[in-house]
């Protein structure tokens, strides 16, 4: 039987239990709800923005976008969110998802961080931004009901998920803060990692090899 929350049916296909299960194993509790609520969020946003989608991309992309930040998934040689999109798009690709849908994928992940570009983009990279927004910044928190976040939220619940999300974003990125250079997650090593110093945009203008 489809399990269906807060009116959003959650695809259960092979593919997408297996994304499930996949998040279950490697994900700690918080990371788990977190992109489960993401996924729900993101679909109630294409509700109430009329949006058109596959809800078994945009499931994939929700459930995946964090696999960084997980031990078993995370690198020290690149960002977060590409980790993310590589094993995303080689899931699908192991269920015959290939091309154009793989991509939209990859960037719905890898663009996760970066505001208001992937808004203007395919619905289902626009939509795991959107759900990721709700669910960490509050942004959109007022266009979905008071009943419709309870349920989401009664479903796959967040105690002190503000703390635990900081947390884990710190675990995820602290061996490699220097890839925080012009993203979001700078902002979190900043307050959360003793000793972290921002890559400068400007100095690093200043500092090049060029004379002038």
């Amino acid at each position: 039987m489809t399990e269906t929350i807060a009116g959003i049916e959650i695809p259960d296909s092979t593919m997408t239990k297996d994304a499930t299960q996949l998040v279950r194993d490697v994900a700690t509790p918080v990371v788990y709800h977190h992109c489960r609520r993401v996924f729900l969020f993101g679909s109630l946003r294409a509700q109430d923005q009329g949006l058109n989608h596959d809800p078994e991309l945009l499931y994939v992309g929700a459930m995946f976008h964090d696999l960084g930040l997980t031990e078993t998934y995370r690198r020290t040689d690149q960002r977060f969110e590409i980790d993310a999109a590589d094993e995303a798009r080689r899931f699908l690709r192991g269920y015959g998802v290939d091309g154009e849908a793989a991509d939209r994928v990859w960037t719905a992940i890898a663009l996760h961080t970066t505001p208001e570009i992937p808004l203007h983009m395919a619905p289902e990279i626009a939509l795991v931004t959107r759900g990721v927004e709700l669910d960490v910044l509050g942004v959109g928190y007022d266009a979905i009901t008071d009943e419709q976040r309870a349920a989401v939220v009664a479903a796959h619940p967040r105690p002190d998920f503000k703390n635990q999300i900081l947390a884990a974003f710190t675990e995820g990125l602290q061996d490699r803060p220097e890839t925080t250079f012009g993203n979001v997650k700078a902002d979190v090593l900043a307050h959360c990692l003793p000793g972290f110093e921002r890559i400068d945009f400007v100095e690093t203008i200043r500092g090049f090899a060029w004379p002038e």
